[in-house]
This record gives structure tokens, sequence and C-alpha cells, in this order.
């Protein structure tokens, strides 16, 4: 069957996600329309193609045992200098995203993976463009906020084209998501 390049992540929904996905291509972003807007969990990863049934065993164990929680996207941040991102932070939600992706990629399963970096729950906007359009990401998109519960995550495969495309979803265990005070679900772009 060969090698797979795999990632699991949480999407951001509509309208959320198009929205986010447009603004990215606007940015320059050539990729923008071949990664679905989305939190990562799990970051490029190569697997044998044989070994997906095992990793969607994994993940599946991992579903039935999380719970619904609020996810809440809000303002910007950057990891330039060392590397060429700008994101929309994820204000709420980040502790629960970072226990799910240690689980992913826990040692005992079938995709233990080492990180280059400390997992930071983001959604980027803008990667490898020039400064100038980084900045304006930045900028632009220092007002936004979005809300939703997060029900569970995917799993995804790169394809030869370099688009990423959903194999399968994964709902989690609880079906109560929590109430998150003082907030209401929405989405909405900069005003400036």
């Amino acid at each position: 069957m060969g090698t797979v390049t795999i990632g699991v992540s949480i999407a951001v929904p509509e309208p959320h996600g198009s929205q986010l996905q447009q603004l990215r291509a606007g940015f320059g972003d050539a990729a923008a329309h071949g990664i679905p807007t989305h939190v990562t969990l799990l970051p490029p990863t190569e697997v044998d193609g044989a070994d997906l049934p095992a990793v969607e065993a994994h993940l599946t164990e991992v579903a039935a045992a999380g719970r619904p929680f609020p996810m809440r996207l809000c303002g910007t941040g950057t990891f330039r200098p060392l590397s060429p991102v700008v994101y929309v932070r994820v204000a709420e939600g980040a502790e629960a995203c970072s226990r799910l992706q240690k689980q992913v990629r826990d040692a005992s399963g079938p995709v233990p993976r080492e990180l280059a970096f400390p997992y930071h729950p983001h959604v980027t906007v803008a990667h490898g463009i020039d400064e100038e359009s980084m900045d304006r990401a930045f900028e632009e998109l220092a007002d936004y906020q979005a809300d939703w519960p997060c029900t569970g995550f995917a799993l995804y495969e790169q394809g030869a084209d370099g688009v990423w495309r959903k194999l399968r979803e994964f709902t989690f265990g609880g079906t109560v998501v929590p109430p998150q005070v003082g907030h209401v679900e929405r989405g909405s772009l900069p005003t400036r």
C-alpha cells in the first residue's frame, strides 16, 4: 500500500472555516485552498498505509474517552521569527486540545510523534508569505472572534496534489457540551 501522510485536527466549522480560508488566500497564501481551516492535533505524519486501521482504532478510543468542550478563537498571534506563521489564537479550549494531542501522539499508540516545537493550539491564517502580507493578516484579524462547541476531531490524508482530504470523523463519547459562560456561538470579522 505504501506510505501516506496523515494529520489529525479539529475542523473550524462553517461559516468560520470558509471565512478564514478565504482570508488566508486573500493574504497570498497559496496553500490556503488545499488545507481545511483547523486546529492541529497531529501534524503531518508519514505512516504505512497498512497501519491506517490501527490509527483509526486508536483515534476511536481517544474520541470515546473525550467529552465535548467549548472552543473560542479570539485575536491573533505569530510564531515569527522562529516560524513564518500568523495565526488566530485559541482563547478557550486550548487545555482540552493539548490533552487530546498528547493522547493522539501517545507513545503506546500507532502514531507516536515527537514535535519540533512545544504544542500551541492555533488556527493558521498566513504561512510562508512575504512579511508585509503577514503583518496585514496579523492586523486585519486582530479583532476576529468565533465560538462553537467542539464535539470531535477528524483524520485527514494529504493527496499527491498537496490537498488535505478528510478520511473519517471521530465524535466524542459525551453528548452534552458544557455551557460557555458569557459566550454565545458567533463568528465575526473585524469591522475596521
